[in-house]
């Protein structure tokens, strides 16, 4: 990975041309009338895209409107079961929502692929959509120009062949890119809203930055697990404002990826709590046998746990005898508890102690949608996305992401010290979380029918 400093001679250094679609002598007004004309002879189409995805009449005519365009910047695209393909995928040709195919309201425009040589489902998908795929960010933002020329970015860095750093720290170039892109924000004198798909940073400093920068230019900031926002059974949102004592979530927590997940389905309830979110005031990771021993001597997270366990009529120790037992332990300011606790059977299962109820709130998020197809994954991920791009406002808070992010950091520290592993991790004092901000939004997550198998509207397998 580059050092910071030498970054920007190595964007001047680079060749601007797009590696692929629209040739760089066009002028940036004549791709925009391109895109504007691929539009309206697309309207031709409509009644054989209406028969296919039950497209309404009324989606139909946002078409005609002005769309925003939207630059994608992945890491990765080579495969159907990336976050880039799940993600821009539905971008291009539309997602399920509601229990209805939704054409997608934005115009993917161009596309910097980090890894692109082993990109080639991206660079066949980009071919056949005549989506002009630039060598470096900066020219993707500025469709080869010199200076911003789109109304929104999409960062997709989840996966390709990078490094883990002792820690286990997954070294995606999140921050890499999100700074060329703030580079270019500010040499134009005007932002556009930023979505950045999972965690911000496998680094506290870079994420807390990230974050920062984001006010500094005044621009929107979304992103973070989709796992908050699939079908939940039972299907409902804590009120705001509930008066929150302690919560677990148990799911799959095998790697820094996973943990992610749910420390954002975590901390999409607990910030629900009466007085909003406060901060964090320590973290703590152990793994191993040592997981139960906490457990047990603290009986809150156990009671949670066991209430997980008899909502899905499981044995008893079926958590106990998990392959690779783990605990992210996670202290707020104002004295409230939270837990993530590997666990499978459950898909992601939230568990709340709320003041004055008697049995705990149980809420879990199953079945991820198969087999690989146009509705794969997640769904409402994208409407929320498209909605910021549309409205130019945060759908949730971002501080959000950023205590996701630094929660996960820190439960990844907290196993090191001085170069040393222990399993029982240390406690990890983070004066330095002390964010807050109050979670008001109503439900987000997905409803209705789930999503039919259909074939990928694009036009081939992969």
């Amino acid at each position: 990975m580059m050092e910071k400093e030498e970054i920007e001679v190595a964007n001047r250094a680079a060749d601007s041309s797009p590696i692929t679609g629209t040739a760089e002598s066009d002028s940036l007004f004549t791709r925009r009338e391109m895109l504007g004309l691929t539009g309206m002879a697309g309207m031709a189409g409509v009644a054989g895209l209406t028969a296919l995805t039950g497209m309404v009449p009324e989606a139909v005519a946002q078409t005609a409107q002005r769309r925003p365009r939207i630059a994608c910047l992945v890491s990765y695209w080579g495969l159907p079961t990336s976050h880039a393909d799940w993600i821009v995928n539905k971008l291009l040709d539309g997602y399920w929502w509601k229990g209805a195919h939704t054409p997608s309201q934005v115009d993917v425009v161009s596309v910097y692929i980090n890894q692109f040589d082993t990109s080639l489902l991206g660079q066949k998908v980009c071919k056949a959509k005549n989506i002009p795929i630039y060598k470096t960010v900066g020219e993707a933002v500025m469709l080869g120009g010199k200076e911003l020329a789109v109304d929104g970015v999409v960062i997709v860095c989840e996966h390709g062949n990078y490094p883990t750093d002792l820690k286990g720290h997954w070294m995606l170039p999140r921050w890499w890119i999100y700074q060329q892109v703030t580079q270019v924000f500010e040499r134009s004198k005007r932002s556009v809203p930023v979505f950045n798909d999972k965690h911000l940073s496998y680094n506290w400093d870079d994420a807390k930055w990230m974050f920062d920068k984001s006010r500094e230019l005044n621009f929107p900031l979304s992103g973070g697990s989709s796992i908050p926002l699939y079908y939940r059974k039972p299907e409902m949102e804590i009120a705001a404002d509930t008066p929150i004592k302690n919560s677990i979530v148990v799911g799959d927590s095998a790697d820094e990826g996973a943990i992610f997940h749910c420390v954002d389905v975590l901390q999409a309830f607990h910030d629900r709590r009466k007085g909003g979110e406060t901060g964090v005031k320590s973290v703590q990771s152990i793994r191993g046998p040592e997981t139960w021993t906490w457990v047990a001597a603290n009986p809150w997270a156990g009671n949670l746990l066991e209430a997980v366990r008899k909502n899905f009529n499981l044995p008893a120790g079926h958590f106990q005898e998990g392959r690779r037992p783990v605990i992210c332990i996670v202290e707020y300011n104002d004295g409230t508890k939270g837990a993530v606790i590997a666990g499978s059977g459950v898909g992601w299962t939230y568990a709340g102690e709320i003041e004055g109820q008697k049995d705990p709130t149980l809420i879990s998020m199953l079945d991820w949608p198969g087999p690989v197809s146009q509705y794969h994954a997640a769904n409402a991920h994208e409407h929320w996305l498209i909605q910021m791009m549309l409205t130019g406002k945060e759908q949730f808070n971002a501080e959000r992401l950023l205590v996701s992010t630094g929660i996960v950091n820190n439960y990844m520290d907290s196993n090191w010290q001085d170069g040393v592993y222990s399993a029982v991790g240390r406690r990890v004092e983070t004066p330095f979380m002390n964010i807050k901000y109050r979670s008001t939004h109503g439900p987000m997550f997905e409803s209705g029918p789930r999503p039919p198998f259909t074939p990928y509207i694009r036009g081939f397998e992969s």
